[in-house]
């Protein structure tokens, strides 16, 4: 398992990677720019909560089985904002 500081690494450039293509789509593309503002914050908020989980460990709950479920939840979320970005420009 990577140290904490790499895992916060990776959650900031994947969350900047996915805000850089909301702002891309939203400027050049014809989506409804209320629905790309709402993107722009659930990022944000998605990259500060992962980032405040990783130096908070749940008590009771084994490190390796709390940095795979935060993994494997991070991955989900991030999943299902590259699907919203990509349908804003329908």
């Amino acid at each position: 398992m990577a140290n904490r500081r790499d895992l916060k690494h990776a959650i900031n450039n994947i969350c900047g990677e996915l805000f850089a293509e909301c702002v891309a789509v939203s400027l050049y593309g014809k989506g409804n720019k209320e629905n790309s503002k709402a993107l722009l914050t659930s990022i944000l908020v998605i990259n500060s909560d992962y980032i405040q989980r990783v130096s908070h460990q749940e008590p009771g709950m084994k490190a390796k089985s709390f940095y795979n479920d935060l993994i494997k939840n991070f991955n989900k979320q991030v999943g299902e904002l590259s699907d919203q970005i990509s349908n804003l420009n329908s």
